[in-house]
């Protein structure tokens, strides 16, 4: 808090005056131990001072004006005071006083402010007194009966305060809280405060320290602190210790303490040094040091330990023994981020994020474990009106040991990606151009690199019947260079084990019509639209024996629903091409009426060549493709459902099917989901298969179902979830949280237990319990 200052001496303009203003200009020269050399301008009432001179010892510039403001002013020669009454202001810049009088002693140098007094301060704290001496240009004074609003709503009282220097306040029988006072019963206690012997505000270093104190809820003590110092709430960056951590048990730390150090290195930049001290393994100490420059960023969040623990050896899913012998001892983690502005339409960055092992990441608890690899990748990128340029290079490391291995993953060195979208043409139409190159490297697998280019042109126009139409001319292009087709991630056992240079040419044509029919209810206040949707695409036929020698970096998955039902290519990537002559037809319906929707839409494809037998499942294995569907609907605020499926009409079955709902009434909501395949894509996370290779585990069924709900009142809230396997009879995860939050107060405790293993993670419990309290901190326990 910033003391209010007024300067020493008062130079003062003679004649012309009246009566009430002389007797204030009297006022002003009799308080010559105070005020510091300044001229007056009168204007019945008020006094405004303009000083002339600075005093070098005042945090407060003396150049600012000084203005005082009274009902009445009155001078006691023989005293030597001069006295203010009703409504007194005084005020400097951002510093106010007010009272209902304020009397000043000459011989003494000490100004009493008597009646509903209040001090402004610079940073917007307010303080309150019904009695308050102060002297030394306010820098020392004392106060009683101290109320004091600062910033984030945050409230200090005290029995008395005794200022020094401008820079301390003493308090006695201080009372803290950041939570509103009940405006019905002003004397009832708030939902929590900090009760102290005495306090200490330092305004000089923005700290406020409380010795021999109290923690009380509902006015009830639960927790005494010795000693302890918070931030003056006003402050949004300050060095010193935050909020430690204590964690009684974990599975790999045992119980665990931390204890983190800020330090404000300048106005753009600062460090976050911590300590974490286990019972199971040895400590660690990481930092994170940030820094905003004018032309950029940079983030760099790094660890090191001395890693004791030891993971005994396990089968991956591979099969192959998965040991530790080189995942203790010491180890470390660095994670660093930059961007760099270099024009207007460059710059640079990069992303390193490396660890000396996956285990030691899980044993600390590193962010980004869990994840399947740590990903790095510096870059030079360019924007431009309509296209966007980018190099870069990428390199991997697994975490997770149980289906990765690091002499598996590609270094890309380099990879170039260039997008152009033009202005519309004097046909009409749009070109696009898109190129994707790259040179990937790997120990063990294939080698490729790769030069490709797509050219799209749309052309859209309509007819007379409100027919939609869009033509199509695209041109797919690339050429390899590739080896050890043989090894992953093709796999080929026929493909050449030689370097081999190949290539591909695909133009395709497309034609599409949409054709909506719209249609008015409820007196106009609802529409529905009926759109008939056919499309066809000719290209060239993509056999096998089209791609045989051709390495696979980016197509390796391929999804035929209703999402990709019109896509020229339904593989995610380039290097795996739909072809042939083909037709894809559909219907797409809508009701829309006050915010509420039904959505549905129905489709197949036909084809002419059968390429994608070998893709199980794939819902192309006839010339008649699988049936697929969409369905939204939201008919009003109580339920929400999308559901999505493939079904094969030749065999009878569902090939693919998913469902999201919603339903529940203002402070209750219960939500769900449901997946089905009949392989499971994801089975190198699966457990207990019960399989004898992982291609086998694919084709286990996925057949998944997760429930949960939601609850919130008066900021109570309660929510749960469980997802559970149907196909594999087991639970994968489950878990619960619990809270409640006000204005000034936050608690939460949340439950998770996971079932599956992934690499060296084994099934395990999570529990976190959290304590906030407004303009103080976050308390937590994790276990």
């Amino acid at each position: 808090m910033m003391p209010f200052l007024l300067p020493r001496r008062l130079f003062l303009p003679v004649g012309g005056q009246s009566a009430q203003a002389r007797g204030m200009l009297l006022a002003a020269t009799m308080l010559g131990g105070t005020l510091l050399g300044a001229a007056v301008q009168i204007h019945h009432a008020h006094a405004q001072v303009h000083p002339l001179h600075v005093d070098a010892g005042s945090p407060v510039s003396q150049k600012a004006p000084v203005t005082f403001q009274a009902d009445k002013v009155s001078y006691d020669n023989a005293q030597g005071t001069i006295t203010w009454s009703g409504n007194v202001q005084i005020w400097q810049n951002d510093h106010v006083l007010r009272a209902d009088t304020v009397t000043y002693d000459r011989n003494t140098g000490i100004a009493a402010a008597r009646g509903n007094v209040a001090i402004v301060e610079a940073d917007g704290t307010v303080l309150f007194s019904d009695y308050a001496e102060l002297s030394n240009g306010m820098r020392d004074g004392i106060m009683t009966r101290l109320h004091a609003l600062m910033a984030d709503n945050a409230k200090l009282a005290a029995n008395g305060m005794r200022r020094t220097g401008g820079r301390v306040n003493d308090m006695t029988r201080a009372v803290y809280t950041a939570c509103e006072i009940c405006a019905k019963h002003p004397t009832r206690p708030p939902f929590w405060q900090l009760r102290a012997y005495d306090a200490i505000d330092d305004t000089e270093h923005k700290r406020i320290e409380f010795r021999d104190a109290y923690l009380d809820m509902f006015g009830i003590p639960v927790m005494y602190l010795p000693v302890f110092s918070m931030s003056d709430p006003s402050v949004r960056r300050q060095s010193g210790f935050l909020t430690p951590g204590i964690t009684p048990h974990d599975r790999y730390l045992g119980a665990y303490a931390t204890i983190p150090y800020y330090w404000v290195i300048d106005g753009q930049s600062d460090l976050t040094v911590q300590g974490l001290f286990s019972t199971r393994t040895g400590p660690q100490v990481s930092t994170q040091y940030r820094n905003l420059f004018n032309w950029g960023t940079l983030n760099i969040l790094g660890g090191l330990a001395y890693d004791t623990h030891r993971q005994g050896a396990y089968i991956n899913t591979f099969g192959n023994t998965v040991g530790s012998a080189n995942e203790h001892g010491v180890q470390g983690y660095i994670f660093a981020q930059g961007q760099a502005s270099l024009s207007r339409e460059w710059r640079a960055g990069m992303n390193i994020n490396l660890a000396t092992s996956a285990n030691y990441m899980r044993d600390y608890r590193v962010t980004g474990y869990g994840q399947e690899m740590l990903t790095s990748n510096v870059f030079l990128e360019g924007f431009g009106t309509g296209s966007y340029s980018r190099l870069d290079a990428q390199a991997y490391q697994g975490l997770n040991q149980g289906v990765i291995r690091n002499n598996d993953l590609p270094w890309v060195l380099p990879h170039y990606n260039f997008s152009y979208f033009g202005q519309p043409d004097a046909w009409g139409g749009r070109l696009a151009l898109d190129t994707n190159d790259f040179y990937v490297y790997r120990n063990d697998g294939v080698s490729d690199q790769r030069a490709q280019l797509s050219a799209n042109w749309d052309r859209p126009f309509r007819n007379r019947l409100g027919q939609l139409w869009t033509l199509t001319l695209h041109l797919e292009s690339a050429i390899h260079r590739a080896t050890s087709l043989n090894q992953q991630p093709l796999y080929d056992p026929t493909a050449a084990r030689r370097a081999v240079v190949t290539g591909q040419v695909l133009p395709t044509v497309a034609l599409k019509m949409n054709w909506p029919f719209l249609r008015t209810f409820q007196h106009g206040g609802g529409t529905q639209i009926l759109e008939p949707i056919a499309q066809i695409i000719a290209a060239p036929n993509t056999g096998n024996s089209v791609t045989r020698n051709m390495p696979n970096e980016d197509s390796l998955a391929y999804e035929f629903t209703d999402s990709t039902l019109f896509s020229l290519n339904r593989y995610p990537g380039t290097d795996r091409l739909d072809g042939g002559l083909r037709g894809n037809f559909g219907v797409h319906a809508n009701w829309t009426w006050d915010g509420h929707e039904i959505d549905t839409l129905v489709g197949e494809s036909v084809q002419e060549h059968i390429d994608h037998n070998r893709i199980p499942y794939s819902g192309l294995n006839h010339h008649l493709s699988d049936v697929v569907a969409r369905a939204r609907i939201a008919p009003n605020q109580y339920v929400d459902f999308t559901g999505r499926t493939r079904i094969d009409p030749y065999a009878g079955r569902i090939d693919f099917g998913d469902a999201l709902f919603s339903t529940g009434v203002q402070h209750f909501r219960v939500t769900g989901g449901y997946v089905y395949e009949p392989v499971t894509p994801y089975y190198y996370y699966a457990t207990n298969l019960q399989t004898g290779s992982p291609t086998s585990a694919y084709f286990v069924r996925t057949n998944e179902l997760t429930l949960g709900a939601t609850t919130n009142w008066s900021g109570y809230s309660l929510s749960g979830f469980v997802r559970r396997s149907l196909s594999r009879q087991e639970f994968v995860s489950m878990g619960g949280n619990a809270g409640y939050q006000n204005d000034c107060f936050a608690f939460n405790i949340m439950y998770i237990k996971q079932y599956t293993s992934i690499g060296g993670e084994q099934r395990n419990s999570t529990i976190m319990f959290t304590l906030t309290f407004k303009t103080i901190g976050a308390f937590g326990i994790h276990g």
